[in-house]
């Protein structure tokens, strides 16, 4: 079974997904503050719902983000504890791979194979502080050139640039608005559940995960501390 979790932005959303990689479960809460406190509560009552105890999970998947930068590092040092505890891998998802995977969401259970071709060009965005947002553009699927820091109404030429380009996520409308693109917003209650089950997709294939890392696109806004600097462990 597959823990997966998401707390990227102003909510807790977490999945759990089978060995088939069928999802099982799914929940999702709004929360802005109090995060840290919260997922472990929250984690172990969608497992209890569903009779799974720390001990049959097989794998955990987490959010990296960009996103907020306190909820980045409480999922992914989240993600990083359980799954030395557990001796389990942890796979680290970035919000721009969950919603570009093409990934039909609904109540009925699904195998993470039963989805349709993702668009040849894809731009997803994320929401950002200062009413901005993150965005990523991906080519079947993949990652295409580093993610951007943008201001929605004045979006980078290069994005309308592939023939037939739809923008999916935050504020959609307006970056996908210059170059008359196709265009469509996203379900925040989702991210746990993609998470989960593009992890799976990413371990059925054989790939051998590293340690999950946060997706920083900008710098965080808080000073560094006057004493010494933190180590950063690989």
């Amino acid at each position: 079974m597959i823990l997966g979790f998401d707390t990227s932005g102003p909510w807790l959303s977490a999945a759990l997904a089978d060995r088939a990689g069928r999802l099982q479960a799914h929940r999702t809460e709004g929360m802005a503050r109090g995060q840290a406190e919260a997922l472990f509560p929250f984690l172990e009552t969608l497992m209890a719902g569903e009779g799974v105890g720390w001990k049959d999970l097989t794998a955990l998947a987490v959010g990296t983000g960009p996103g907020n930068f306190t909820g980045l590092r409480i999922a992914v040092a989240a993600a990083r504890g359980l799954a030395l505890s557990l001796g389990v891998p942890a796979v680290g998802v970035s919000g721009f791979e969950a919603l570009a995977a093409p990934l039909p969401l609904d109540d009925r259970p699904r195998r993470a194979g039963d989805e349709p071709a993702s668009p040849a060009a894809l731009v997803v965005s994320l929401p950002a502080p200062r009413g901005q947002a993150y965005v990523q553009a991906t080519r079947g699927g993949a990652p295409e050139g580093e993610p951007l820091l943008i201001d929605p109404a004045d979006p980078p030429e290069a994005l309308g640039r592939p023939p037939g380009v739809r923008v999916l996520g935050h504020r959609a409308a307006e970056i996908a608005r210059p170059f008359r693109a196709d265009h469509e917003t996203y379900d925040p209650s989702h991210m746990g559940a993609r998470t989960a089950l593009v992890a799976h997709r990413r371990l059925a294939a054989g790939e051998v995960p590293g340690r999950p890392r946060p997706l920083y696109v900008r710098p965080p806004d808080a000073a560094p501390g006057a004493g010494r600097p933190p180590r950063i462990v690989p």
